[in-house]
C-alpha cells in the first residue's frame, strides 16, 4: 500500500479521548468544508473550506490592531468605536487574529500534512491498542478532502488502528468508493427523507445522499446518524420513513437518534452569521424527548440507540 505522506488537507480541530464515535477511546480528527449548510450545524466554522476568523466581541478592546494588519479590508470600525467585518472579504490569512492582544479574533483552520498528522495522532496509540479505538475523521465532512482523506485513512490502517468517519455521503460515488476499503466504520446522516425538505433546511437534495448510502451500505457496517430537529423532521410519519429505508439497507448496525441542542448557536454570532434555528423558535431536546421514536425504529426491525447511550 503506498501512502502519500506529503498530501496537504485542512483541518480545524483534533479531539481526544472521545468514546461516542466509533469503538474504544478515538481521536477524532474534523476536516474543513461541507457540501450542507443545515440549519442547526454545530460547528459552522467546519463549511468553508478556506480558514476563517472567530470574533468574540466581549473580549475586544477595540484597540483596532485588527484594521491595519487586515490587507483585504475586511475589518472596519466606524466612528462610534462599532466593529464591522465582511466575511465575503476575508481569506483567512490569520494577519487579524496573529495582532489581537486579547484574544477576541480566532483562527479556525489550518493546513497540515498526512506525515506530520500522523506524527500528532501516535501520541495516543496506546490507549487506541488497549481500548481497540482508533481515529475518526468528521468535519465539516471528510469526503469534501477526498485525496487528504483516502491518504489520512491509509495511514491510519498503516499503523494498524481501527477507522471511522462521519459524513453525509453527499460526494462523487467514486470518490466515497475509494475511501470505502480503509474505513472500519461508517456513521452518515439522513436528516430528512423528503427531499423538498432536506433541500429547504439544508441547502441541498437528498437524492444524491440516498444513492450514495445504498452503495456504502454493501461494503461496510454503517450506522445511521438522525439529528431529531423541532419543526424539521421530529413527527412520528417522519422517523418512521428513515427508520423503514434503514431496514432496506444491509449492514446497518443501528440507528442513532440524536437530540437537537443549540449549543453552536454562539459561534454564529462569532462568523457574522444569522442561526436559522431562531426562525423555528426550537427548544433544545434531551434523550428523554426521542424515547417515543424508538418502538418506531426497533418495529422497522434495526435496533436503536439516543444520544450517547453505549
Amino acid at each position: 500500500m503506498v501512502i502519500k505522506y506529503d498530501t496537504e488537507g485542512d483541518i480545524f480541530d483534533i479531539q481526544r479521548f472521545s468514546l461516542n464515535d466509533g469503538p474504544g477511546i478515538r481521536t477524532i480528527v474534523f476536516l474543513k468544508g461541507c457540501p450542507l449548510s443545515c440549519w442547526w450545524c454545530s460547528n459552522p466554522e467546519s463549511q468553508r473550506r478556506r480558514p476563517v476568523v472567530m470574533y468574540n466581541e466581549a473580549e475586544c478592546l477595540h484597540c483596532r490592531r485588527c484594521e491595519s494588519a487586515c490587507k483585504q479590508q475586511a475589518v472596519m470600525f466606524t466612528e462610534d468605536g462599532t466593529r464591522h467585518f465582511s466575511y465575503d472579504k476575508c481569506i483567512g490569512s490569520g494577519d487579524c487574529a496573529a495582532v489581537c492582544p486579547s484574544q477576541a479574533l480566532v483562527m479556525k483552520g489550518s493546513r497540515i500534512t498526512v506525515g506530520n498528522l500522523i506524527s500528532e495522532l501516535k501520541k495516543e496509540r496506546s490507549l487506541f491498542r488497549r481500548s481497540g479505538g482508533g481515529v475518526t475523521l468528521s468535519g465539516g465532512d471528510p469526503l469534501m478532502q477526498i485525496d487528504f482523506a483516502v491518504e489520512l485513512l491509509k495511514a491510519c490502517k498503516a499503523q494498524g488502528w481501527n477507522t471511522a468517519i462521519e459524513t453525509e455521503c453527499c460526494a462523487e460515488r467514486e470518490d466515497i468508493l475509494r475511501a470505502v476499503p480503509y474505513i472500519d466504520h461508517i456513521m452518515v446522516d439522513i436528516k430528512h427523507m423528503d427531499e423538498e425538505k432536506h433541500r429547504t433546511f439544508t441547502g441541498v437534495s437528498n437524492r444524491l445522499i440516498l444513492e450514495n448510502i445504498k452503495a456504502v451500505a454493501a461494503f461496510s457496517p454503517i450506522t445511521i446518524r438522525v439529528p431529531v430537529i423541532p419543526h424539521v423532521n421530529n413527527t412520528e410519519k417522519e422517523i418512521g420513513d428513515i427508520a423503514r429505508f434503514a431496514a432496506t439497507l444491509p449492514n446497518v448496525q443501528c440507528v442513532n437518534l440524536l437530540p437537537y441542542h443549540s449549543l453552536g448557536e454562539n459561534k454564529y454570532n462569532m462568523l457574522g452569521r444569522e442561526y436559522k434555528m431562531n426562525r423555528l423558535s426550537a427548544k433544545p431536546l434531551d434523550n428523554a424527548a426521542l424515547e417515543k421514536y424508538r418502538s418506531l425504529v426497533e418495529q422497522a426491525g434495526v435496533p436503536c440507540r439516543i444520544g450517547d447511550e453505549s
